[in-house]
């Protein structure tokens, strides 16, 4: 039986899944990859190395039916159109060097304009303001004048190696804020503003399709990471929500039509599986695995593990509050100055209690996510959740108590990968079981939560524009 390989291409890691028709879905492998900052605020990754990553993913597979790929979201770099040779590093989601020129772009009056066109505010985090600081390096620009610049996410990029056409999907193009969210259209009045050439970029296909082949091989789907999970985790119908705990915190509910979101939340492309958009809306944490990976760094813990579970009533119950806020505040505050804030400590508190307290206030900053998906009719439960910080039972249990309801997790938990295999599986016309039986529950723990998120909602405050101007 030949299975379907995906590939998820992503922050961390670039990992492969193996679907075979019945259903069956096992792991086939997994590489790290290196993180640069050479820069303060600056993330970079090396294009080259995310590449080798994915032929040898590729070439361990054996036999298969189709390849799917699902990529980092925003992250993008340059390359040579005609070669393919990368000419940029890759700058990653979370890096924030163009701050500053987000600030001048806002303060001058386009912030409303952008979010009207593209969905997206005007933050670093999405792609256009970083594809305009390359424009700015000399060798890009060489490139440019001489015909044979390409500029765009990572799919494209990939794509461009793995099969000898370049292109992106929807779901990716609505991520980089230069895409006309209506029309699905790469928008010229957009790319001028942040200075990037559209013809430089790669054309927007439907998420599943013929996007070339790979040794002979079908690649049949292509779709950014967070959208690739709700597709796995089974939300078709809306209301239906998930929450990825990576890197950061990633919560997306299908819509289906195009929503009018509230403040704090935005539109955002789930998938097109060739008849048209489906909208989800999204909301998202800066700092959640990376929190976990702070707190290992600095002696707090020693893994993953050590956040599991907690004897001790919650921290915030204790009058303990941390606000994560490494990255500064995602939604529904958009505060790139924001700074993590640890407040209430006392002579007896230990390094437990921290991480009790650190985990708490992924979920608390999560909770006002879900929040303005109920009042805007997004979100039914149980929320479907995976990534790290769903192994922890303290945090499944902690995460429903603030959302009101019911999490609940899988046992497979590469869900972005089997999200991208299934959307290959619907191109092949394969009949995939039900997979809801896979599902574990977790109810909420006893204790007052309005109380404690009333308490870390006075705890917010004391931690935006610690770098600078409150942003707007």
């Amino acid at each position: 039986m030949t299975p379907i390989l995906a590939l998820d291409q992503g922050t961390t890691s670039t990992r492969g899944l193996l679907l075979a028709r019945d259903g069956t879905a096992r792991i086939l492998g997994a590489a790290r990859h290196r993180q640069h900052h050479p820069h303060p605020g600056w993330v970079e990754h090396d294009p080259s190395e995310l590449l080798a990553n994915l032929r040898a993913l590729i070439d361990s597979a054996g036999p298969l039916a189709a390849i799917g790929l699902c990529n980092q979201g925003e992250s993008c770099l340059a390359w040579d159109a005609r070669t393919g040779a990368p000419l940029s590093p890759v700058i990653v989601w979370q890096d924030s060097r163009t701050d500053a020129q987000v600030a001048a772009l806002r303060q001058a009056g386009h912030g409303d304009w952008v979010q009207s066109r593209s969905g997206l505010p005007l933050e670093s985090y999405f792609s256009a303001s970083k594809l305009g600081w390359l424009m700015q390096m000399p060798e890009i620009r060489a490139a440019h004048a001489a015909g044979h610049l390409r500029l765009g996410t990572t799919d494209a990029f990939f794509l461009r190696h793995l099969t000898g056409h370049c292109a992106t999907d929807p779901s990716t193009a609505s991520r980089t804020g230069l895409m006309d969210l209506g029309r699905q259209i790469w928008d010229d009045e957009l790319c001028a503003l942040f200075g990037v050439p559209p013809e430089c970029l790669p054309p927007i296909r439907p998420t599943v399709g013929p996007f070339g082949r790979c040794g002979g091989v079908p690649v049949l789907a292509s779709i950014t990471d967070q959208q690739a999970a709700l597709f796995g985790h089974g939300c078709r119908v809306p209301g239906q929500a998930k929450i990825t705990f990576g890197t950061g915190a990633f919560a997306l509910a299908v819509t289906g039509r195009r929503p009018d979101p509230p403040p704090g939340l935005l539109p955002t492309i789930g998938w097109d599986l060739g008849d048209g958009p489906v909208f989800a809306l999204d909301g998202g944490v800066y700092d959640a695995g990376s929190a976990v990976e702070w707190a290992v760094q600095a002696g707090l813990a020693s893994g993953l593990e050590d956040f599991a579970a907690f004897d001790a009533l919650p921290a915030i119950s204790r009058g303990l509050v941390f606000v994560p806020a490494f990255s500064g505040l995602a939604a529904p505050h958009w505060d790139r100055e924001a700074a993590p804030l640890l407040i209430g400590m006392g002579p007896t508190t230990t390094r437990r209690d921290i991480c009790q307290a650190l985990l708490e206030g992924v979920a608390l900053l999560t909770a006002d996510i879900t929040d303005l998906l109920g009042r805007h009719g997004a979100l039914s439960h149980p929320i479907a959740i995976d990534g790290g910080l769903s192994r922890s039972p303290y945090f499944c249990r902690f995460l429903a108590s603030t959302t009101g309801g019911q999490v609940a997790t899988r046992r497979m938990d590469e869900v972005s990968a089997l999200g991208t295999a299934q959307l290959c599986a619907h191109a092949l016309d394969w009949r995939l079981p039900d997979s809801a039986a896979e599902q574990t529950m977790h109810d909420p723990l006893d204790g007052q939560a309005s109380d404690w998120r009333a308490r870390f909602a006075q705890a917010v405050p004391r931690a935006r524009a610690w770098h600078g101007p409150r942003a707007v």
